[in-house]
């Protein structure tokens, strides 16, 4: 409750503050390649007809059109592949294929008697249909019908994406999430024209899709015990705590959500997280690991310690393990990439091992990054021969590339150019712009990890850093891990406004990005969420907090916004401040015997971010270590 009403008030006031979003007047996300707006407006009828092909791959976009719209109007919506008038939406695949769009792109037209969206595949309809959805009043993503006047702007729209990979990871495995938790995660990312899932199946917390031929994966490694608090500082489980905390899906569920993504024309590459990150897979079957007494491991639940959690590189075990996971998940996944980890492997215990260090005299492997690259090499094999292309963390460039692997660069940018000056794909999610998990305002008001990433620093995402193979570059993606998030209203406040800002990277051109004028659409997204009931950061509001000392030994405060034209009012004494406390001009000096400082943003006479409570037992810890 106290979000939808925070909620309601912010979106009321950005609508009355922000009328010019853009050049063009529009609130899209991501931004088009082009759009020219005209005088005027188009109203939907009573009465809605979509004139499409009635073929099969069609199919798919005109369901998801009609259902849209009838939800939300009470209109009633016909499809037909001709009407004896002119139709109200007319979706035309080109009978010669417009070199500018592409397999993905479309043009929208929005007249004052129609609707018209042309391209040279369903994909581009279905990208066109977006679009059209975000022009519609926002109570277009209602549940309920609304009886509101139906208008959409008068457009011209020219679009195609810059990318052909454009992701977002979900860890399904530090937390279990359903099914169909999984469907409204995919349902959010193709309104911004997202379209690879990258789902992260495995690692040390649990073990997340059947594989029918090794049973105890998931009978065994699927489960945890349940802990509530912070990830990484639980308590050891007792042996009397049930290990009941997980699930898995099985192979109906995961054709289930293949099918499911794919009539929403988005892939799911599956990731399974070899030879670290593996601790589920080795108490399912302790002779994957080379430590002698892995017998006695348990599924971790997120404990203050951590020891060996990797599969055994010297053994043959090994890889026909991996020979069987991977000949049923290529038969799941359409998708022609498999995302095989290999990222933070703990190399010690490799290193107590007789067994890795024959392998290391045998292969003549000096080093052990070596040692994981012959591993590598050989599942890169594996992968292949169920005729996929194998993808891993840009740790696998350490110890020498397999012939044919595909980088994903998570350790900042540097391992992606490395990659594609060496021949190899690259999808980019570095840490610095694109890692969800972390905090997205100051850590007095978000679940603790190491790091904060805001939105303003998310929307500086390049692909393509200057000194790459640019041609080699597939696009980019963000990724968010799961170990502080225990529910998916929290997977939702951490993908989103973030997600935006990561879309407008890897699909609108480089030339089209301005954050002047990205913020006040996703103010305009935050009031279409409201109607949708996703759940989103706010963090947009809250100040950053920059504390130093004086000459005269005390503390000073610099209080900066993200977004202009929002004044911050303060208090020191413990009580709650509105805008008849002082406002915030220029550095505070924090009084000598304070013990919290608590400010609140307002847009004019409205209050538009949270209350947040720094105490100056904080800001003295933070002293000559900059803002947070």
């Amino acid at each position: 409750m106290k979000k939808l009403s925070l909620a309601l008030c912010c979106c009321l006031i950005s609508f009355l503050s922000f009328s010019q979003t853009n050049k063009s007047g529009l609130a899209i996300i991501p931004e088009p390649v082009k759009a020219i707006t005209k005088p005027g407006e188009f109203t939907l009828p009573k009465n809605i007809t979509i004139q499409a092909s009635s073929k099969a791959d069609i199919l798919p976009v005109t369901a998801y059109l009609k259902s849209k719209l009838a939800i939300s109007t009470g209109a009633l919506v016909t499809v037909k592949s001709a009407f004896p008038v002119p139709a109200t939406i007319k979706l035309m695949l080109n009978t010669k294929a417009d070199t500018v769009l592409g397999k993905e792109g479309y043009h929208l037209w929005v007249g004052k008697k129609g609707i018209i969206i042309k391209a040279n595949e369903p994909a581009g309809l279905f990208y066109g249909v977006q679009t059209l959805i975000q022009l519609l009043p926002k109570e277009i993503e209602s549940t309920e019908v609304h009886h509101i006047k139906w208008t959409a702007p008068l457009v011209d729209i020219t679009d195609y994406p810059r990318f052909k990979w454009r992701g977002l990871m979900f860890d399904v495995s530090r937390h279990f999430f359903t099914k169909e938790e999984v469907k409204q995660y995919i349902d959010q990312m193709v309104r911004y024209k997202f379209n690879v899932l990258h789902m992260h199946l495995t690692d040390d917390e649990g073990w997340r899709i059947e594989i029918k031929s090794l049973p105890r994966l998931t009978t065994v490694g699927a489960y945890n015990v349940k802990k509530i608090g912070e990830f990484g500082n639980f308590s050891t489980p007792t042996p009397d705590e049930p290990r009941t905390y997980g699930g898995f899906y099985t192979q109906e569920d995961i054709k289930e959500l293949v099918r499911y993504a794919k009539e929403r024309f988005l892939d799911i590459m599956p990731e399974i997280d070899v030879p670290g990150h593996s601790l589920a897979a080795v108490v399912s079957y302790p002779e994957l690991s080379c430590t002698p007494g892995a017998d006695q491991y348990q599924v971790r639940s997120g404990e203050r310690t951590m020891g060996d959690n990797t599969l055994n590189p010297s053994s043959e075990k090994t890889y026909a393990f991996l020979d069987k996971v991977l000949t049923e998940v290529a038969q799941l996944f359409p998708f022609g990439y498999v995302h095989m980890g290999g990222d933070e492997c703990n190399k010690a215990y490799w290193a107590k091992s007789d067994s890795v260090t024959a392998l290391m005299k045998r292969e003549n492997l000096k080093t052990y990054e070596e040692v994981q690259s012959y591993f590598e090499k050989r599942l890169e094999k594996i992968v292949e021969s169920k005729g996929k292309k194998f993808m891993g963390w840009d740790e696998i460039i350490e110890g020498g590339l397999g012939p044919n692997a595909a980088v994903m660069s998570w350790r900042g940018i540097q391992g992606g150019i490395t990659a594609s000056k060496l021949g190899h794909e690259v999808v980019m999610s570095p840490t610095t712009f694109a890692y969800l998990d972390y905090m997205q305002s100051d850590r007095v008001t978000e679940p603790h990890v190491y790091a904060t990433l805001r939105l303003n620093k998310s929307y500086e995402f390049e692909p393509v850093p200057d000194s790459a193979e640019s041609k080699l570059i597939l696009g980019g993606q963000a990724n968010l891990w799961t170990e502080q998030v225990f529910t998916f209203r929290q997977v939702e406040y951490m993908t989103w406004p973030r997600g935006f800002a990561i879309s407008e990277s890897v699909w609108s051109p480089k030339d089209k990005k301005s954050w002047g004028n990205f913020y006040p659409k996703v103010e305009k997204h935050f009031a279409r969420f409201n109607e949708a009931e996703i759940k989103y950061a706010p963090s947009v509001y809250d100040p950053s907090f920059d504390a130093h000392m004086g000459a005269d030994s005390l503390i000073r405060v610099t209080l900066t916004n993200e977004i202009p034209n929002l004044d911050i009012y303060y208090s020191f004494d413990n009580s709650y401040p509105d805008k008849f406390y002082p406002k915030y001009t220029e550095p505070l000096i924090v009084p000598k015997d304070a013990v919290q400082l608590r400010v609140i943003t307002y847009r004019g006479k409205e209050p538009i971010g949270r209350m947040v409570t720094m105490p100056i037992a904080e800001l003295r810890r933070r002293l000559g270590r900059g803002r947070q």
